[in-house]
């Protein structure tokens, strides 16, 4: 009797090993993507750019800001402020702006926060949902409720169009690109800054 329940506990864990094997071959799951980076608003009448959003993320709380502007040649040489805005960022630039804010992620869906709408200073709720692919993002304002929101897509840039933002969003948003590209262009200005004669 005890050989058997031996047996069949050996022939167990053989088999548990085989089932096991392939697992831990695949190594552990993909993360999912994130909102985090460059991503485009396309008008779809034209194809065109419209206005680029960075999203970053500050403990556990993710925002986008207005990263890029194509201003059409009826808005005029003066830079966009956020005349209608009716909070702090009231007649703030909107290049730099943070349009969306206070965004908590849930693995490809992001809720809680909420989305300005400069042209009339309205603040609505809003959710957040990344593809699987990490190449589109649905940003969905409303109120009230969700469903009554209306869904617009996002599509993803590459990194290397960081190198096309305005120096002074990369310097507030992404400090630490800032850091390692200046200590990589400038290494011996860098050492000076840090170090000033008096």
């Amino acid at each position: 009797m005890a050989a058997q329940l031996t047996r069949l506990v050996a022939v167990g864990l053989v088999a548990l090993s085989a089932a096991v094997q392939p697992l831990a071959a695949a190594g552990p799951p993909a993360a999912e993507p994130s909102a985090a980076g460059l991503w485009q608003k396309i008008d779809p009448e034209t194809g065109k750019s419209v206005i680029w959003f960075l999203f970053v993320e500050n403990d556990g709380i993710y925002q986008g800001v207005a990263a890029k502007l194509f201003p059409r040649p009826s808005d005029g040489p003066t830079p966009p402020v956020c005349t209608t805005c009716r909070d702090e960022r009231k007649d703030a630039p909107l290049l730099g702006l943070p349009i969306i804010k206070d965004m908590k992620r849930y693995g490809l869906r992001y809720v809680e926060g909420n989305i300005l709408d400069p042209r009339d200073g309205n603040i609505y709720s809003a959710s957040m949902t990344v593809s699987p692919d990490g190449q589109q993002l649905t940003v969905r304002g409303y109120l009230a409720f969700e469903f009554l929101g209306r869904d617009e897509v996002w599509y993803r840039l590459p990194d290397t169009a960081m190198k096309e933002l305005d120096p002074i969003v990369v310097a507030k948003y992404l400090p630490r690109q800032v850091l390692t590209t200046s200590t990589i262009r400038h290494p011996q200005s860098t050492a000076k800054s840090a170090n000033p004669v008096r």
